[in-house]
């Protein structure tokens, strides 16, 4: 298993949220690791280890080079990781 930054042990729950921010186009790894602990290298390898190769390989075609997942080349008017519509919450 990768070890966060912060030491703090990722599970089943925390990887899954993990792998679906990496597949997010507008998520940047900055916002990986300040979440979770999780540097860019950290999020390829955990991503290496548990997609199957093919879809390794088909998201990392799609993140290469993608402006939206480093937050240095996005546009300084863009403030948030993702859309505020994108996380629906069930009432109760």
């Amino acid at each position: 298993m990768i070890e966060p930054v912060d030491g703090e042990t990722l599970n089943e729950e925390r990887v899954s949220r993990v792998i679906e921010m990496a597949w997010e186009d507008r998520t940047p790894f900055e916002a990986i690791e300040i979440n979770y602990g999780l540097s860019e290298p950290q999020v390829i390898k955990l991503m290496r280890s548990q997609l199957k190769p093919r879809s390794f390989r088909v998201w990392r075609e799609r993140v290469t080079g993608r402006k939206t997942k480093h937050a240095a080349f996005r546009s300084s008017e863009v403030k948030r990781g993702y859309c505020p519509t994108q996380y629906k919450h069930r009432s109760r």
